[in-house]
């Protein structure tokens, strides 16, 4: 079950890429990072993953660093009753033990403020997870196709931050 669980969520956090990428550090597997492609004059993106713990006890994310964005954050999306969104920072991301935790759009996510230069789709950008347990997990976000997980023209008001 868990290793069909695994498969959903990379072939949905896949898109439209000819292949879905992931590392493995521990107890913790992480499954295709990616930022969908913004727009060349974008100053803000959000990245997606899965990450499934399948160890005996709970792991935290606590920042994901990056060269690529002056600040990355993480960060979750809240609907009012009225069924508008807003986005909330997080201090971290619980991964309970033998579960899978999915960042995705409407969801748990990593904002990237501040773009240091264009995103192009196909590229792989370098970052760092840092966990509580598994400490510095070196990854790279595939940006994939601009459309793949919408245009997430929600974060636009996350440039001045």
């Amino acid at each position: 079950m868990k290793r069909t669980l695994i498969l959903i969520a990379a072939a949905l956090l896949a898109g439209t890429s000819a292949f879905a990428h992931g590392v493995t550090a521990g107890d913790l597997e992480i499954i295709h990072p990616a930022i969908p492609a913004p727009s060349p004059a974008a100053k803000s993106a959000a990245g997606y993953m899965a990450i499934s713990n399948g160890g005996a006890g709970p792991d935290r994310l606590l920042a994901v660093e990056g060269d690529f964005a002056q600040q990355i954050m993480l960060h979750t999306t809240e609907f009012s009753a009225d069924g508008v969104a807003r986005m909330m920072h997080l201090e971290a991301i619980e991964i309970p033990a033998g579960e899978t935790v999915v960042l995705e759009p409407g969801g748990m996510h990593v904002m990237l403020m501040g773009l240091t230069g264009p995103l192009a789709e196909g590229e792989h950008i370098p970052a760092t997870l840092v966990f509580e347990k598994a400490g510095r997990v070196e990854v790279e976000f595939a940006v994939d196709p601009a459309g793949a997980e919408g245009d997430h023209a929600d974060h636009a008001d996350h440039a001045g931050h």
